[in-house]
C-alpha cells in the first residue's frame, strides 16, 4: 500500500493518520520515541505492510511486474493500488477526494515538527505536486513512477510499468477491490489489539 492508502486505514484518528503516514523512514525501535497514536499510527503501518507483502492476491499483482523490474514490483504495484482506491475513491469514503487530501496536508503542516527530517523535506513537493490526488489519473501515477525512478540506484524506468497497467487494467482493478476489503477486515481486526 501506498501513501493514500495508509492514510484512508487510518480512518478518523489525526495521530493515528500522521504516524501511518511518516512511518517509513522510522527504523527499528524508533517509534518508541513517538507518543501515543503516533507510535501506533507506525505500527499499524507495519502490519499493513506485512499483510501486503504476504498476500496471494498481492503477489498476482506483483508477478506481472517480476520479470521487468524485479525487487521494486511491490513498490510499483503500490502506486497501482493507490491509483484504484483513488479512482474508486467516492465507494469507500463520503468526503470528496480534493477535500480530504487538502485537510490531510494541513494536518501534516500542523504537525510538521513531529514529521521525520526525510518527510519534512519532501512534503512541499509533495503539496506542490499534489501527489496524493495525482494517483487518481494515470498520467499522475506514471509522473509519480517516473520521480520514483530517478532516486533509485540501477537501471529501472518505473514509469514503464503503466504499459503492464495498461495491459492488465480490469485485472489490477479486480485484484485490488478482493484485496482492499480484506485489508480493511484486517485492520478494523488488528488495530484495537496496538
Amino acid at each position: 500500500m501506498n501513501f493514500l492508502a495508509h492514510i484512508y486505514l487510518s480512518g478518523d484518528n489525526d495521530e493515528l493518520k500522521v504516524g501511518n503516514f511518516m512511518a517509513d523512514p522510522i527504523k527499528g525501535s524508533d517509534f518508541e520515541n513517538y507518543p501515543g497514536d503516533y507510535r501506533r499510527g507506525i505500527i499499524l503501518h507495519r502490519k499493513i505492510d506485512s499483510f501486503t507483502d504476504a498476500h496471494p492476491i498481492v503477489h498476482q499483482s506483483t508477478h506481472r511486474l517480476f520479470k521487468k523490474f524485479r525487487h521494486y514490483n511491490g513498490v510499483i504495484n503500490d502506486v497501482f493500488y493507490d491509483h484504484f482506491l483513488a479512482k474508486n475513491w467516492k465507494k469507500y469514503h463520503s468526503q470528496d477526494l480534493a477535500d480530504y487530501i487538502q485537510d490531510f496536508y494541513a494536518l501534516l503542516e500542523s504537525d510538521f515538527e513531529i514529521l521525520p527530517h526525510k518527510i519534512q523535506n519532501f512534503l512541499p513537493i509533495m503539496k506542490a505536486q499534489n501527489w496524493l490526488l495525482s494517483y487518481k489519473d494515470i498520467s499522475g501515477i506514471e509522473k509519480i513512477l517516473g520521480q520514483m525512478s530517478a532516486r533509485i540506484q540501477g537501471d529501472f524506468c518505473l514509469d514503464e510499468g503503466i504499459e503492464i497497467l495498461k495491459t492488465h487494467y480490469e485485472n489490477y482493478e479486480n485484484e485490488f477491490f478482493s484485496f482492499f476489503e480484506e485489508i480493511q477486515q484486517y485492520v478494523a481486526k488488528e488495530l484495537p489489539k496496538i
